[in-house]
């Protein structure tokens, strides 16, 4: 093999095919695409390889609307706002936000699917998929966790839950999907609302129920929900970039945090 040939192969990519006057994403000419394929079927072409069926890309794209933004009380946007009101370009305002988005704060949808590979695995092996949502969220309540993709620090019920579970069992029905992970989170549902105050599924929860449809791997969840998310920072960055007030911190001037050190002492 030559310098030329190893020098080449150092960044070999199965995504996207380069040349003068050419670009290709996974074989389809750029040109063909545009105008071709939405923006949703083009995210499942580049991550996934191949082109989604209309029905499949449809429901890739509830996701994507879904979670585009939850207002200036989400960390995330309220960082990137900061971002911006210090005098940041756009792209420098976007990118503190999505470093924001960790295993707390943009991580339960990815932490969901999991948990629903986890209930699947455990059908498998012949556990009816309500003794195996019981059995989880009895092991959670033990070691005092969360349930991720179940129940909203604001929303009493989360008013995105209803269309996307809505959408997902009418694929299911009409087979677009197999339904399987859709009965596993309803499961966990049904369980979570057994106690004095019921737990109902989140954006989160439902978004994963999709993903795990589709066959998307949790790790892709994340990226999906950073993606989407990105289109409320952009907004809010822009927004906050054509406001007269500059360095916004976290809090108003008027209100100085609460301060809980030693009182005021002289040096010896």
């Amino acid at each position: 093999m030559s310098g030329t040939d190893r020098a080449a192969d150092w960044w070999a990519t199965g995504i996207t095919d380069i040349a003068p006057g050419s670009i290709r994403l996974r074989g389809y000419a750029i040109q063909d695409l545009i105008g071709s394929v939405s923006f949703s079927e083009l995210v499942w072409l580049m991550v996934r390889g191949e082109l989604p069926t209309s029905a499949e890309a449809e429901l890739l794209e509830l996701t994507l609307v879904a979670a585009v933004d939850h207002g200036p009380q989400a960390p995330s946007i309220a960082a990137a706002r900061m971002a911006a009101s210090c005098g940041l370009d756009l792209n420098n305002a976007m990118a503190t936000g999505v470093n924001l988005l960790g295993d707390v704060h943009g991580g339960a949808g990815q932490q969901c699917l999991e948990v629903l590979h986890q209930l699947r695995a455990t059908t498998d092996d012949g556990v009816a998929p309500e003794q195996a949502a019981r059995d989880l969220v009895a092991d959670h309540k033990a070691r005092k966790a969360f349930v991720p993709g179940f129940g909203h620090r604001f929303h009493p019920r989360d008013p995105r839950r209803d269309p996307l579970i809505g959408a997902v069992r009418q694929a299911a029905e009409a087979g677009t999907v197999s339904g399987e992970y859709l009965r596993l989170a309803l499961a966990l549902e049904e369980v979570l609302a057994e106690g004095t105050k019921p737990v109902p599924m989140n954006v989160d929860g439902a978004t994963a129920t999709i993903h795990a449809e589709l066959g998307f791997a949790p790790e892709l969840a994340r990226g999906l929900f950073v993606l989407s998310r990105s289109v409320g920072l952009l907004a809010h960055s822009w927004e906050q970039r054509n406001e007269p007030t500059r360095i916004k911190g976290p809090l108003p001037k008027s209100v100085i945090p609460t301060y809980t050190g030693p009182p005021p002492r002289d040096l010896p």
